[in-house]
């Protein structure tokens, strides 16, 4: 299996096991170091650094959430080597009763078969 194929295949199991309320591949793809951006700004952007810095963030935007999830589906994951591009929807309800939804592109860079950028 090609390196474009294997982190294809990484990307697409983290996002079925999120559709199906299942988190935990999503978290072991992330490398120690990884370096999490959020552009834009909100309150939320800048650079997290590190897996416990990124999964603090990912605790965080959940918490903002009914029953602390994200319910994300992937439209489209691209991959060429060491990146892979993911369009997504989310459809969510926020804890004030607000519907939250919104769509996402993921730009993920691998080393070594895990998550960096």
């Amino acid at each position: 299996m090609s390196d474009t194929e294997a982190n294809r295949a990484v990307i697409t199991n983290a996002f079925t096991a999120i559709a199906a309320g299942n988190g935990r591949p999503f978290v072991d793809m992330m490398s120690a170091d990884i370096a999490w951006r959020i552009i834009g700004a909100t309150a939320w952007s800048k650079t997290y650094k590190g897996k416990g810095e990124v999964l603090a963030l990912l605790k965080a935007l959940g918490d903002q959430f009914v029953d602390g999830k994200n319910n994300i589906q992937a439209h489209r994951i691209l991959a060429d080597g060491d990146c892979v591009v993911v369009e997504a929807r989310g459809d969510n309800m926020t804890v004030t009763g607000k519907s939250y939804a919104n769509e996402y592109c993921w730009v993920f860079r691998f080393e070594r078969g895990q998550v960096v950028q």
